[in-house]
């Protein structure tokens, strides 16, 4: 059951990227050109996704879930080296490329050659960034 339930969730998250836009990549670096020819739409994306994740957190507290043992714990609000250089790092990629990893997966079945090309380079950096994270959680140990 929770197979099928993820699925159809996941089908439904890729449908809102589709419709909101998130998966073209010009309407993206158009929202991150703040200095030029601004598009200002997908902050209607991002509060439809933080206001309603917000209030689920809220909602959550105390409460079990119907197909599993545990809500996720809230993320740290701690700042941190590691969420600096993550956030600077997907911020470049993302206005590089246009994509974040969700619609990149959304966008592989038009997105051509270059959307096949990103897929594999995100998926390099996700099996390079946890070695290359104990490295320097290591040195800074050290030093």
């Amino acid at each position: 059951m929770r197979v099928i339930v993820s699925f159809l969730v996941g089908g439904l998250f890729g449908l809102g990227l589709l419709v909101s836009g998130m998966t073209d990549t010009t309407k993206v670096q158009g929202w991150l050109d703040v200095f030029g020819n601004w598009d200002p739409t997908l902050a209607f994306v991002m509060g439809g996704a933080i206001v309603p994740m917000a209030i689920a957190w809220r909602l959550t507290q105390g409460r079990k879930p119907v197909l599993a043992d545990a809500f996720p714990a809230p993320p740290e609000p701690r700042l941190g080296r590691n969420l600096v250089i993550g956030s600077t790092l997907f911020g470049m990629g993302w206005g590089l490329a246009g994509l974040c990893p969700g619609p990149a997966i959304a966008s592989l079945s038009f997105g051509g050659f270059g959307g096949v090309i990103f897929l594999v380079a995100m998926l390099a950096g996700m099996l390079v960034a946890p070695p290359l994270r104990n490295r320097l959680d290591q040195q800074a140990i050290a030093v």
